[in-house]
């Protein structure tokens, strides 16, 4: 890339192209929205001590590209957070979540949301409506809030927690241990769910460092009585070093990879065929 490509004002090439392609995902996730090729995939989350059980299911959202493509959050999700989208992205994401656990009474569901949703008239109303038709929904809905995102706004996260746990909902921090967290205002929290970040998860088996350290947030969210659950486990050495560690519940793709077409959903079309 020569300097004369670089639009006036922008010297660092690296930050040219960084905004170039901040600029591309926004305009396919505004185009995805548009045309309403957003979607939920479905990732069981299982129980440590019995693997064949699954305590719950995280609904993730996904994408489609301009070539039909399934695109995860993690390609996007950086780049259209602190946006419009962002906001737009968690209501489709609730109403779909909230939509599943009311046709499926069995279910319980996380849903992922940004902080800064709380505080977006869409996403309350959206909430709001589904947990009044239906006080069950309530009962069986996680959110998940990101370290990142709770420590933008503290306060807002803390006074809504005491809000809507009232209503049964429950809250897990994810992404723990990534590096965000202060912990003067990890006290001040009222999680349910404490999950681990994957970095510190993958291999752990064979990593004495990061046993070290799942066991310290182990030790952490029993002391504030939070049920724990491990991301990102990918393989049965992993699996069983964290159930001997007193992990709760597992997550990753060992388990089961998140699908757009989940087995409770091609049974019910099965019926109807």
């Amino acid at each position: 890339m020569h300097k004369a490509d670089i639009p006036a004002g922008m010297h660092n090439p690296l930050e040219y192209a960084v905004n170039k392609r901040d600029a591309g995902t926004l305009e396919m996730v505004r185009r995805a929205i548009q045309h309403r090729q957003v979607m939920v995939a479905y990732q069981p989350v299982v129980q440590a001590a019995s693997p064949d059980r699954i305590a719950f299911y995280e609904g993730l959202i996904r994408v489609l590209d301009e070539t039909g493509r399934i695109i995860p959050a993690r390609e996007f999700i950086g780049a259209v957070e602190e946006t419009e989208y962002g906001r737009l992205l968690d209501c489709i994401a609730l109403e779909k979540g909230l939509a599943e656990l009311a046709r499926e009474p069995w279910m319980r569901l996380s849903i992922n949301m940004s902080a800064r949703s709380i505080g977006y008239a869409k996403w309350m109303k959206i909430f709001n409506r589904a947990l009044a038709s239906d006080p069950t929904v309530g009962e069986r809905l996680i959110l998940e809030i990101t370290e990142h995102s709770a420590i933008t706004v503290p306060e807002l996260v803390v006074s809504f927690m005491d809000e809507v746990q009232a209503q049964g909902v429950s809250f897990a921090i994810d992404d723990f241990g990534s590096g965000y967290t202060a912990l003067r205002y990890f006290k001040d929290f009222s999680f349910d769910i404490l999950k681990i970040d994957g970095q510190f998860i993958r291999g752990v088996a064979e990593d004495p460092d990061n046993q070290v350290l799942v066991r310290a947030m182990v030790s952490i969210a029993e002391q504030f009585d939070l049920f724990t659950v491990a991301e990102s486990v990918e393989n049965g050495a992993d699996a069983d070093c964290l159930a001997a560690m007193g992990l709760d519940c597992l997550q990753g793709y060992y388990f089961g990879a998140p699908t757009t077409r989940p087995a409770w959903r091609q049974s019910t079309n099965e019926k109807a065929g």
